[in-house]
């Protein structure tokens, strides 16, 4: 059964091929996809592989977390699902324009 690996702290500059041919010394590789930015197509440093074998990815994982690829020390690891993000992004959507009481609080009780 096909496992999937999360590889991190990858140069920016890392391909997709170099991926693939590092971790094809341990086994079949299925897939290689290195993440990027949406907006601007920017690698983000990170990206998963695919290993055609449960004993090849266990070998990539036990021969390639921490190896230096690029100068960089990879993380090599069991891939995660990936988490449910919340739809806020971090920021008010909500119809009070950010308006915070206690900034506007005239009663000299500022909570900071």
């Amino acid at each position: 059964m096909a496992k999937k690996l999360y590889v991190g702290n990858l140069a920016y500059s890392t391909t997709e091929e170099q991926i693939r041919d590092l971790f094809s010394q341990v086994g079949e590789v299925d897939s290689v996809a290195l993440i990027t930015d949406r907006e601007t197509g920017r690698a983000k440093g990170f990206g998963f592989v695919e290993m055609n074998t449960e004993e090849g990815s266990q070998e990539a994982i036990r021969r390639f977390n921490g190896y230096t690829l690029d100068n960089r020390t990879l993380t090599v690891n069991e891939a995660r699902p990936r988490e449910e993000r919340s739809g806020g992004g971090g920021f008010n959507r909500g119809g009070d324009r950010g308006y915070r009481s206690d900034r506007n609080d005239r009663g000299g009780n500022r909570r900071f």
